[in-house]
């Protein structure tokens, strides 16, 4: 039997209420990171691709929960770790602006607009994705105050393995190559990889060790995926803001595919559990449980997703 999402507590209601400022922190940090990297001195066509591939954006919960676990640990550095989240969701637009690549997605929309290369043409897409990239760390690198010197190297190694090979997002691309893939290893490389590594900086940000906080992101950005895999078989295209099917139509690894719309929602659900299980005991828990809960209803809602599903 499929489980009923549980319902909220007036408790989560009231810290998720603060989730304002914590999404203002994140777009301006955005808007200061793209001033950083454009100009009226650069071309014209690139300044406004990048802008497209970043706003508007998406439910930003990476970002969300690189601040939450930063405050968690008490964020003593709070312009360091809205930096670090900053250029965590650079590197994930970077990384849609390539996914939606005529040689990979061929995706001609993203967030319900024409994707960067439907917009800009395929070579200005290709360059937006790695000028995205590079801003990322150099936002993080403008963001360092003497005090903080001593945390840039680790921030910035941890982004690069998070990102890279052998097991970073991508890594995730390119498994999509291979004629066989793990669909664990998949989903570690091609979600798991960047969510830990929203975790691990959040923490790092704050000067607090981030090992304890990798399994966290781990299980989140696994349970993500397979949300992902789900949406791609019983949502529309206008609801996911991009193609749907493409899984099946790309032969890509899916949940869905491999344990059934049921199953894979039962799996979601264990995940989160998972992930809630995950977090370290620290002060901010009770936010970071809240986040979690609120981004799962959001991600496979029981009135529409689940419903869906149990029809199919």
């Amino acid at each position: 039997m499929l489980q009923k999402p549980r319902r909220q507590t007036p408790a989560e209601v009231a810290i998720l209420s603060r989730s304002a400022s914590v999404a203002q922190r994140i777009e301006q940090t955005l808007h200061w990171a793209l001033a950083l990297g454009g100009g009226s001195d650069g071309p014209p066509l690139l300044t406004a691709a990048m802008h497209h591939a970043v706003f508007p954006g998406g439910a930003r919960i990476r970002p969300q929960l690189c601040l939450a676990v930063a405050g968690a640990c008490g964020d003593p550095h709070p312009a360091l770790a809205e930096a670090a989240a900053g250029a965590l969701e650079l590197l994930h637009c970077a990384s849609l602006v390539h996914d939606d690549l005529p040689c990979f997605d061929d995706a001609p929309t993203r967030r319900g607009v024409p994707s960067v290369h439907a917009a800009f043409g395929e070579r200005i897409a290709v360059l937006t994705g790695d000028a995205l990239i590079v801003l990322a760390f150099q936002a993080l690198a403008e963001a360092v105050e003497p005090r903080t010197q001593r945390l840039m190297a680790p921030l910035a190694g941890l982004l690069g393995r998070r990102v890279g090979g052998p097991d970073g997002i991508v890594a995730g691309q390119a498994w999509e190559c291979e004629p066989r893939v793990s669909l664990a290893a998949y989903h570690r490389a091609k979600t798991g990889s960047l969510f830990a590594a929203c975790t691990e900086a959040g923490a790092l940000a704050a000067a607090a060790d981030p090992a304890p906080w990798r399994a966290f992101g781990l299980c989140l950005g696994e349970a993500y995926q397979v949300a992902d895999d789900v949406r791609d078989v019983v949502a529309t295209s206008q609801q996911l803001g991009k193609p749907a099917g493409r899984d099946r139509a790309l032969s890509r690894p899916s949940s869905a595919a491999e344990l059934g719309l049921c199953g894979a929602i039962e799996y979601f659900d264990r995940l989160v559990e998972r992930s809630i299980e995950a977090i370290p005991d620290c002060d901010g828990a009770a936010l970071l449980r809240a986040l979690v809960r609120a981004e799962s209803e959001r991600l496979v809602p029981q009135d529409s997703v689940r419903d869906l599903a149990l029809a199919a």
